[in-house]
């Protein structure tokens, strides 16, 4: 009997580009993708709407830096001045003052908080039993959720100079005269250590979940070699975090000068104004306390182009030293 064996299919060109998807119209690749993966697509459609309306659609009022805005012509109207405001901005005696406020306030919040979670984060991942751990993990959290006035209204319990509670205490030690929040010289530790207790716990939870992924053969590899904690966190651990630690300092440096607005303002006084006083908190007084829209808009807009353009060169920085960036 006599087996007939199958006639192999010639597969063309054509077919076998069209099968690797080689060759087709990008409108054409384009639906087909839409078409594979439309549930994904809907699912962040709320999320790119939410940027959309809310970040890029309010780009259009960046024009009112370089115009005279007039209420009756509407973002469009106005006459053009061109650099105008930024001048105004530049020779106004306050410049220097707002710089240095912001600088001061916002790199210090930004050294002591990017430190602060991962030393936190390196030393739960030390603790030893999984419900104290979890305790440990709760209430480092907590403060996170607590509201920025419930926030500076225990700072006023606190620091109160006539009837705070620690304002008391150094009363019973001896140590009178004291006003931290009318002092200029204890805004700003007063302001950094609130932050980083309020936040710590939260910006932790990364790098916590960058230590959960280390594996465990590691560990038991240096125990057995008589490696201690400070030796496994120096030689396991800390490797471990560099990655997330690059991307996470690249991200904090887009708003370096991005001093909180809703803490400070409510933490400002005539006392402490001298060192307060930071670039959100004169837009808002000069935008919309003053009217003064074009002004408002050419300092925000200062402020950003400084932001963006620490981004980028932290960003080209990490490239080449560490081989880690955003792109």
């Amino acid at each position: 009997m006599t087996l007939i064996e199958p006639t192999p299919v010639k597969v063309t060109g054509r077919r076998s580009r069209a099968a690797t998807g080689a060759g087709v119209p990008p409108r054409r690749g384009l639906l087909r993708h839409f078409r594979r993966y439309w549930q994904l697509w809907v699912m962040a459609a709320p999320a790119i709407a939410f940027v959309a309306v809310f970040s890029y659609i309010p780009m259009y009022g960046i024009q009112l830096a370089f115009r005279e805005f007039d209420f009756t012509a509407g973002l469009t109207g106005g006459e053009w001045v061109g650099l105008k405001y930024f001048q105004q901005f530049f020779e106004s005696p306050q410049f220097w003052t707002l710089m240095r406020n912001t600088v001061v306030i916002s790199v210090t919040t930004l050294v002591v908080g990017f430190i602060a979670p991962i030393a936190l984060a390196l030393l739960v991942n030390q603790v030893i039993g999984r419900s104290r751990k979890k305790f440990l993990q709760t209430a480092t959290y907590l403060p996170h959720f607590i509201s920025i006035v419930v926030i500076v209204g225990m700072l006023q319990v606190f620091l109160s100079p006539t009837s705070g509670l620690i304002t008391r205490f150094l009363e019973g030690l001896g140590i009178t005269g004291v006003n931290f929040l009318g002092d200029p010289s204890a805004f700003v530790p007063v302001y950094v250590i609130s932050e980083v207790w309020q936040h710590c716990g939260w910006n932790s939870i990364i790098y916590l979940a960058a230590l959960a992924s280390v594996d465990t053969q590691l560990y038991e590899a240096a125990k057995i070699d008589g490696a201690g904690r400070l030796s496994i966190v120096r030689h396991i651990d800390l490797p471990a975090l560099i990655p997330t630690m690059i991307v996470l300092l690249i991200l904090n440096m887009g708003g370096v000068l991005n001093a909180g607005f809703e803490k400070i303002f409510l933490m400002q006084n005539p006392l402490n104004l001298s060192v307060s006083e930071v670039i959100s908190t004169y837009v808002y007084k000069i935008g919309i306390l003053s009217n003064q829209f074009s002004y408002a808009t050419a300092i925000g807009l200062f402020n950003t182009a400084i932001n963006f353009v620490f981004l980028v060169v932290t960003n080209q920085i990490a490239k080449r030293v560490a081989n880690t960036s955003l792109w």
